[in-house]
């Protein structure tokens, strides 16, 4: 898995910047289509100085690793990987990082400083170590979901985020049932935090630099006609103008395709494989019916639609305006790595797709 996209949420109103875990390859992905969006606590962020100096000593002194995880870490630098057996056990070892404590590091009145600023400060400062907040199931109909989630006495965010309902769906639609609120022992008294929630996803389109610019087009429009953030007392008027303004995205494959709007995989179609004769071009290669088409499904995120999950289920109140502070130098420097280009990822795997496809039909040159 490998860091693929940086994504800036404080222009949303989290202080945070992430990026997605992930397979790169088609094939891999094909594999273990699985992602870790992850995210980095920005402290320069924190506007009060003493608050900001708290928020760095605390997070100076933990040590999220265990001694024997670090110890296999160094002994796999070392020699250039581990055994079976350590392998095993450096996986036991890492699970501790990531587990879920009910104990906090702080004391309450700093908890409380801390969530006043924002609560994601407060879930990331204030316990041992990172956690995973929810898993994300996919599924292929998120309304449906988002409907039926309460049937079950499962309360689901305001709105659905990302584009609206299509019959070709293109990049990423979530939702989430809400946080819970979990006994927490602090430093000198006991208390509740919320922190883990679930989250559905469905995934459509990949889109192309022109699609994503006209996607981005689109939602800000919607968003200007709102007035203001989606929330609950305007859900459903937010939903209509989102279909409304979404109209002007082709939802028909071809025509993405001929706009350039998505990418896509091909592959040689029996009647293709059959032909005696076939034509010299991918285009006349299609309309002949030698080549299918279909979208490559969106592997990654999006920046409003993650902030929003956030902010739904860590509250919506005392939320700070942050502005636009992207930094994608300093996220990589902590990273220690280069962050992957997901659009040149997909346009390779499309490529690829193109090249396998005209070697099936023996035609390795158009």
């Amino acid at each position: 898995m490998h860091p693929v996209g940086y994504y800036d949420l404080s222009s949303a109103g989290v202080p945070v910047h992430s990026t997605a875990f992930r397979p790169v390859h088609e094939q891999s992905l094909h594999t273990s289509p699985f992602r870790v969006f992850t995210s980095l606590l920005r402290l320069e962020l924190i506007e009060d100085p003493a608050l900001r100096e708290l928020a760095g000593s605390i997070l100076e002194k933990r040590q999220i690793f265990t001694p024997r995880a670090v110890q296999l870490i160094e002994r796999s630098e070392r020699e250039g990987g581990l055994n079976e057996a350590d392998a095993q056990a450096f996986v036991d070892e890492a699970l501790h990082t990531f587990r879920w404590h009910h104990e906090a590091t702080v004391t309450a009145q700093q908890y409380r400083q801390l969530h006043d600023q924002h609560r994601l400060i407060a879930d990331v400062v204030a316990f041992k170590g990172p956690h995973i907040n929810h898993l994300t199931p996919r599924t292929l109909d998120i309304d449906a979901i988002q409907l039926g989630m309460p049937a079950h006495g499962i309360p689901p965010k305001a709105v659905i985020e990302g584009p609206p309902r299509r019959r070709h769906p293109i990049l990423l639609r979530q939702t989430s049932f809400k946080a819970l609120q979990e006994a927490i022992a602090f430093r000198d008294a006991e208390g509740s935090h919320t922190a883990r929630f679930g989250e559905i996803e469905q995934r459509g389109a990949a889109l192309t630099p022109k699609g994503r610019q006209l996607y981005d087009q689109l939602l800000d429009a919607t968003r200007e006609a709102l007035g203001g953030a989606p929330a609950e007392s305007n859900a459903d008027l937010y939903m209509s103008l989102l279909a409304e303004t979404f109209q002007a995205f082709p939802d028909d494959l071809r025509q993405m395709r001929e706009q350039g709007l998505a990418y896509f995989r091909y592959f040689p179609t029996e009647k293709g494989l059959a032909a005696q004769e076939r034509p010299g071009t991918l285009e006349a290669l299609i309309e002949a019916g030698h080549v299918h088409f279909e979208a490559l499904v969106y592997e990654d995120f999006l920046p409003v639609s993650a902030a929003g999950i956030f902010q739904s289920n860590l509250g919506d109140d005392g939320q700070a305006d942050y502005g636009s502070n992207a930094n994608r130098e300093a996220f990589e420097q902590a990273l220690g790595m280069a962050v992957q280009d997901e659009l040149a990822l997909y346009a390779e795997s499309e490529k690829r797709s193109i090249e396998a496809c005209l070697k099936a039909l023996n035609r390795l040159e158009l």
